[in-house]
């Protein structure tokens, strides 16, 4: 296929690659064999010497059966894969001292935090596969979170400690598929630092109502190139993807930062979210982003570009492609302060967003264009073609963004 990135980068033939690795391909470790029983207990520790025990054995793939069961954090190595059978369900224990404390990347900083309650990390060719499901568990550390809220209204996402499902750093050829990943504490799935990633048919949930599972992104990418989300469907109560890579007015010169480059989000399903695709709030530089052949039911904006006053950011060559059903915002751009801290800085921060396209879209709104003008960010080059909306408020004029190009734009009033 000859298609390409907004800069005319061909799109790689590993993009269009969506074969799945065969169960029967790899040597199979059953973990009832080895000491874990879906009984309600606490299995972490026989879940680890599994997994060393297979990494010492050369590799294969531990395989959860019918069940339920309950585990805390826990390191994949090296050749160590997982699969979870059609009626399995990994469920994180409840219980904060069950994840242990690491270096690890949260928030777009490198620190000490809790483990998620699956971690991959410097491993070439991890799988994770099979229609069960991963269950975060999350409800007790949402009513935490909540509660701690109510008491401290400045408190952070990490003051709350909340383990994330699944965490991959420094890792390349890894594939996700098929699983259902619900009810994180924090975070679902996050991936620093990677290459060459797919998520291929999965499903992420985590709830909005009767109570919000916060910050429960689906799918967090920072500083990773090559990444595939395919056939997915995403409903969170929080940004459904993410695009990370740090924070701050020093980020930007930090090597633990970067940016994220040639993503592609395509043939999906959105529920409810905050944006299908969020270029922020912890992100430095995101190039050759495409969304595409996207299908939404309740999300509330389709691209959001969160622009911090305090980093200096650069988003560049997103194309979003082919999208209907409802949304409340169709593009959304303004200054994201949520802590705030210039430490001090006197340098120039300011931000740019260009060549931007989003053409071919059907969509009902509420409000089509919120884009809002500010000093701290230059916007131009956008293009804007083939829409067809519905919306109840236009929102703002076009006149935040420079060069703005707008063919076949049809706008209709409720």
């Amino acid at each position: 296929m000859n298609e390409y990135f907004l800069d005319q980068t061909p799109i790689d033939d590993w993009f269009y690659d969506i074969n799945i690795p065969q169960l029967e391909s790899m040597k199979q470790y059953i973990i009832t064999d080895y000491g874990i029983f879906d009984d309600g207990k606490v299995y972490t520790k026989e879940f680890q010497t599994l997994i060393d025990l297979i990494y010492q054995k050369g590799g294969g793939v531990m395989i959860i059966p019918k069940g339920t069961y309950i585990s805390g954090s826990l390191n994949f190595r090296q050749g160590v894969n997982l699969y979870l059978n059609e009626d399995a369900i990994l469920k994180g224990s409840d219980d904060i001292l069950d994840y242990e404390i690491k270096e690890t990347r949260v928030e777009g900083e490198t620190c000490k935090y809790y483990n998620a309650l699956i971690n991959v990390d410097n491993v070439d060719g991890f799988v994770l596969f099979g229609k069960g499901t991963i269950d975060g568990n999350g409800k007790k550390y949402w009513q935490a979170f909540w509660q701690r809220l109510k008491w401290n209204p400045k408190c952070k996402n990490k003051d709350e400690q909340r383990p994330r499902l699944l965490y991959i750093s420094n890792s390349k050829n890894v594939i996700i598929a098929d699983a259902t990943f619900q009810n994180s504490p924090f975070w679902t799935t996050h991936i620093y630092k990677c290459q060459y990633v797919k998520y291929l048919n999965c499903r992420f949930f985590s709830p909005h109502e009767p109570i919000k599972a916060p910050s429960t992104d689906a799918i967090d990418i920072d500083v990773c190139s090559d990444v595939l989300v395919k056939n997915c469907y995403l409903e969170v109560n929080d940004d459904a993807v993410a695009l990370k890579g740090g924070k701050g007015p020093y980020a930007h010169v930090s090597p633990e930062n970067g940016s994220n480059e040639r993503i592609i989000i395509e043939d999906c399903e959105f529920g409810f979210c905050h944006s299908c695709l969020t270029c922020g709030s912890e992100s430095i530089h995101n190039k050759n982003i495409i969304l595409r052949r996207i299908n939404v039911k309740d999300a509330k904006n389709i691209l959001w570009l969160k622009m911090r006053p305090d980093t200096k950011q650069h988003y560049e060559n997103i194309m979003v492609d082919y999208i209907k059903g409802n949304v409340v915002t169709f593009l959304y751009i303004k200054p994201w302060t949520q802590f705030f801290d210039l430490k001090g800085c006197t340098d120039d921060l300011t931000s740019k967003a260009h060549d931007i396209l989003m053409s071919n879209c059907r969509l009902n709104c509420q409000c089509y264009f919120n884009v809002t003008k500010s000093e701290q960010y230059d916007l131009y080059d956008f293009k804007l073609s083939n829409l067809d909306i519905n919306t109840k408020l236009f929102g703002s004029n076009y006149d935040a963004i420079k060069n703005i190009e707008i063919n076949n734009v049809n706008i209709k009033m409720e």
